[in-house]
């Protein structure tokens, strides 16, 4: 599933170039960098591989987030549609800015339903944010024809889903704007790290500058720049750049052997009655670190979950999981601050305890995800898949 699990001389030839010349920082410095300027050169690549016009690298996945959000001019008040199912960073960026997160249930793709987002939708409503979660995709189709109805902005938050795609085209490159992490367990990581990307020249002038204080990047005086919007610094550094770029070229290769495997995993579980899959929206645009299936209820997931891992076997039961599903999400629901936030804000907040999420928890509930190796052997596989599909089998029979 993650790159860091085929580090190898390339990163450390990368890094190396960066330790060498002793800049650390992407801007300036030009006539001792030794001509290195791997942020650049990250977003270059990807730029030309995923046929988008512009990408700024930040400092995660979570500035990658605010940074949208600050480049379309999301704050004091609008709503931004989220799914209930996703990583709290989602939730977290939303309220940074002062906006208000409209969490909406998820349906059998484990990404946001397209009804539910319909009926969220108010006058307040700026942004559908779907997250492409678990390597896959959210319904694109159906959530840019809602878009497009409403006037409405799309951020695809594609964090978990670096290198898919849906309809030939890369996730994070369809709606308005798209953010990726590159965060330590990441299809593609930089230790820390994130991206935004999109097609219009005004939303990336805008997160360049937003990125480096409001820096206008014009010139080659950094102290004589001017300053068009208030930033702030969520820079990314050449060494986690420096990683980023190595562990890119090596995705050709994370992308086949994670298929290789799901499909593997997935061959081996058909046919058994009582299990299905999650669905996907396009399968072969999967990127394919994560195989998720679905038991007929909460008690067979359950036991499903400590039957494999007694033996072994990786996997999240999402429903009982604090980081990623809304059930575990107190601090949001009591809205746990450090700082107090505004009394305008906090009285538009939903009450987040008390809504009914009742058809994400009937998904999330039978729902188990196993995370896919690149560092599995055949002999792995084979060995995994049988212990997977016996105790499968074993947890149906009761």
């Amino acid at each position: 599933m993650p790159g860091y699990e085929l580090w190898g001389e390339e990163e450390k030839k990368h890094l190396n170039d960066i330790i060498e010349s002793g800049i650390l920082m992407r801007y300036n410095f030009e006539s001792v960098r030794n001509n290195h300027w791997k942020a650049k050169e990250f977003e270059q690549a990807i730029q030309k591989r995923m046929h988008v016009k512009h990408v700024q690298l930040t400092s995660s996945g979570t500035t990658a987030l605010m940074t949208a959000l600050n480049t379309v001019g999301v704050g004091a008040g609008d709503e931004v549609i989220l799914p209930t199912f996703t990583f709290v960073a989602s939730f977290e960026a939303v309220l940074s800015v002062g906006a208000i997160p409209i969490l909406v249930d998820i349906d059998e793709t484990l990404t946001m339903d397209p009804k539910a987002v319909e009926k969220a939708i108010s006058p307040r409503t700026k942004v559908i944010m779907p997250v492409h979660m678990c390597g896959a995709m959210a319904d694109l189709s159906a959530l840019k024809e809602l878009a497009k109805k409403h006037n409405l902005l799309i951020i695809e938050d594609a964090c978990q889903s670096f290198g898919a795609t849906y309809k030939g085209k890369y996730l994070g490159t369809i709606g308005d704007l798209g953010c990726f992490s590159f965060d330590f367990v990441k299809t593609v990581t930089c230790g820390e790290g994130g991206a935004v990307l999109t097609n219009n020249e005004d939303y990336y002038v805008h997160a360049d500058q937003y990125t480096d204080h409001g820096h206008d990047h014009i010139g080659d005086n950094r102290g004589a720049e001017n300053h068009p919007y208030l930033g702030l610094n969520y820079r990314i550094s050449e060494l986690h750049a420096a990683v980023g770029l190595a562990q890119f070229e090596k995705l050709d290769k994370i992308l086949s052997t994670q298929r290789k495997n799901k499909k593997a995993l997935k061959d081996a579980l058909q046919g058994i009655e009582g299990l299905e899959f999650r669905k996907l929206p396009d399968e072969a645009g999967d990127n394919a670190s994560f195989l998720s299936i679905f038991l007929p209820n909460k008690e067979s997931a359950r036991e499903l979950t400590r039957e494999l891992s007694s033996k072994g076997i990786g996997n999240a039961y999402w429903f009982d999981n604090n980081w990623h599903y809304v059930r575990k999400w107190d601090h949001l629901k009591l809205l746990k601050t450090l700082a107090p936030l505004y009394k305008e804000h906090k009285e538009l907040l939903p009450n987040y305890a008390n809504a009914d999420y009742s058809q994400s928890d009937a998904i999330m509930g039978k729902t188990i995800t196993i995370p896919i190796s690149l560092l599995w052997t055949d002999e792995d596989l084979a060995k995994k898949a049988e212990i997977i599909a016996t105790s499968v089998k074993k947890v149906l029979a009761k």
